[in-house]
């Protein structure tokens, strides 16, 4: 099928989620009107349920239509992909800037870098670190740019968000913090990665999670609790009846402590060394959260209780 016929059955498409009116470009067999449709300087038979007067007026506002699916005025390339990736235009709207820009339906996922300062320049030296591969670049805001990465079996998502990552700071002294969004058989997706990428980014944020580099797998769990009425939450809250999480959870060295000994995967010894605290502080503060709580987060199953109450507890801020 060549790519005029393509963009023809798209407009059709366009037309039936519009008007509730199937053309079909091959005859039914059925009582049907039958017409003449030009695109892209040519013609096509196409056919349309009913006859008489009223099926007659149909078949004219569907050549209308179609002779003038071209005539919107598209946005130039940058605010074209942002609008992709942003989820606005349909199907057709995504095709239509594959075909212009000569973009290939391949399987590709979408990072979202925040960067501190120099917006501009930044983008410039992603897209100078990508120019060889074909991947798109584009801003969003003040401090947040795009890029859809087409996938490449000899880079993993994270090893070139981190090279990206240092590159910048390395280059041009900008902080980034990157999201990375789930691979999508094509382009045409695109904006489900996209979207999956800022989830990774807010949500790192919310949480304080260490490190630049935030996958959205990492927050799926937290993205479902998310996602449910703020009731069912608070619902949620008081199953587990912690009396003491409040103070726990407002004590941001008591709090900073416990996300550092998850992280750490329940290793004192690693803990300590990384917070520069004396093991028996360490001890002494693990079982203070016990004793407010009744969750001794040494063990990984009131650990893996500890982690979902703090979630619940951020959500609900």
């Amino acid at each position: 099928m060549n790519n005029e016929n393509t963009d023809l059955n798209l407009i059709l498409k366009d037309i039936y989620e519009k008007t509730g009116t199937e053309v079909r470009l091959v005859p039914s067999g059925g009582e049907e009107t039958a017409f003449s449709l030009e695109y892209c300087g040519e013609t096509y038979p196409a056919y349309i349920g009913g006859r008489g007067e009223q099926a007659e007026k149909t078949a004219k506002l569907v050549k209308y239509l179609v002779e003038n699916a071209d005539s919107q005025i598209l946005p130039d390339k940058n605010s074209y992909l942002k609008n992709i990736l942003l989820g606005e235009g349909n199907r057709r709207y995504i095709y239509r800037f594959m075909t212009k820009y000569n973009i290939q339906d391949a399987p590709c996922y979408a990072l979202e870098l925040i960067v501190d300062k120099h917006l501009s320049e930044a983008i410039s030296h992603v897209e100078s670190c990508l120019a060889e591969t074909g991947d798109l670049v584009v801003g969003m805001d003040d401090f947040r740019l795009a890029v859809v990465v087409f996938c490449n079996e000899s880079q993993l998502p994270v090893e070139l968000a981190s090279f990206l990552v240092q590159s910048l700071y390395e280059e041009l002294g900008v902080k980034a913090n990157v999201g990375i969004g789930c691979e999508e058989k094509g382009f045409a997706e695109i904006a489900e990665s996209y979207n999956q990428a800022a989830t990774a980014v807010r949500m790192s944020g919310l949480l304080k999670s260490k490190g630049e580099v935030h996958t959205y797998r990492e927050y799926l769990l937290i993205k479902m609790l998310e996602d449910l009425p703020e009731s069912k939450l608070k619902e949620y809250m008081e199953q587990f009846h912690i009396t003491g999480a409040k103070e726990v959870f407002s004590d941001e060295e008591m709090i900073g402590t416990a996300e550092e000994f998850l992280e750490n995967s329940l290793n004192l010894s690693e803990t300590s060394r990384n917070l520069f605290m004396h093991r028996n502080t360490l001890m002494y503060r693990l079982d203070k959260i016990e004793r407010l709580t009744g969750l001794n987060i040494r063990k990984f199953s009131d650990a893996v209780t500890f982690r979902v109450i703090t979630i619940l507890y951020k959500l609900l801020q």
